[in-house]
């Protein structure tokens, strides 16, 4: 097993680092738990080598060249508790090193111009960790569950954009197409100047609209995992799909307004998931 202070360490950083997440998979058994955690923990070393580099203990090289020789690697607890993973679950490295070239994407591709690019960094950045998962939530996964855990983590990120348009346009990006604007006829100057608009509001349906398809997809194999996993991902699924619900109620305001969905609305989430699961079978999202 995992020493205690290492883990502990992995834990502080997803509690830190995803509130949501972290409620979502807590209830786990060991090790799977512990191995959410790690996954967790490394993703946001990553994440945060691209986005707050001042702060962030390695760069994306060093991650990377110490994933690579991570027998040797020494000097941080993601080290010791990565090799743990790997003596403890069947996982492959290659879904580390896709998320690690995707997040490479944001020092390059800052503006995207067609949905196919967006769809690619979003398997990338967030299909990978759906991979990364499954050997740790899944007994025996077959390729179309596999393909469902990916499809669920491309939701999860269309999310995230779409929460995150203000926050992205301050660090000089623009996850949503051009190809996307030009039929919602949404302009460049429009975005510039921050227009929440009618047809920005389209606009922005039209990505939740993706973003429900691919939950759907994620979750179609759901009852082919261990009970308590299939509470976490269903918990975690609809903690995420309720910030929709959030962006609404702020009348899409994501320039300057943070989607966040309250304590009261996530013990509601909490409560429905758990019902669902009683019953066996509501495979549907309840936002």
């Amino acid at each position: 097993m995992i020493h205690s202070k290492l883990m502990l360490e992995c834990e502080n950083l997803m509690k830190k680092g995803s509130a949501s997440f972290y409620e979502a998979f807590r209830f786990l058994p060991s090790p799977r738990k512990e191995a959410v955690y790690v996954i967790y923990a490394f993703c946001r070393l990553i994440d945060d080598a691209v986005d707050d580099p001042e702060h962030s203990p390695f760069t994306l090289e060093e991650l990377e060249d110490h994933f690579q020789h991570l027998e040797q690697a020494e000097g941080h607890f993601i080290w010791p508790s990565l090799r743990w993973l790997f003596d403890s679950f069947p996982l492959s490295k290659e879904p580390f090193l896709k998320q690690m070239s995707g997040q490479r994407m944001d020092l390059t591709l800052t503006h995207y111009q067609t949905m196919e690019q967006l769809e690619v960094y979003c398997e990338k950045v967030a299909g990978s960790v759906g991979e990364m998962l499954l050997p740790v939530l899944h007994d025996s996964p077959t390729l179309a569950v596999q393909q469902a855990g990916i499809q669920l983590g491309k939701a999860m990120q269309i999310v995230n954009i779409i929460r995150d348009v203000g926050e992205d346009l301050n660090r000089g990006r623009r996850y949503i197409p051009e190809e996307w604007m030009a039929t919602y006829q949404y302009s460049h100057t429009e975005f510039e100047e921050m227009n929440v608009n009618f047809t920005f509001k389209k606009m922005i349906n039209g990505l939740m609209d993706l973003a429900w398809s691919w939950f759907e997809e994620g979750l179609s194999d759901i009852d082919s995992y261990p009970s308590e996993s299939a509470f976490s991902i269903k918990l975690a699924s609809n903690y995420y799909a309720a910030i929709m619900e959030v962006v609404k109620h702020n009348e899409y305001q994501v320039y300057t307004k943070r989607a966040i969905v309250s304590d009261k609305k996530k013990k509601a989430i909490y409560l429905t998931t758990l019902q669902s699961v009683l019953q066996d079978g509501v495979q549907t999202i309840e936002a």
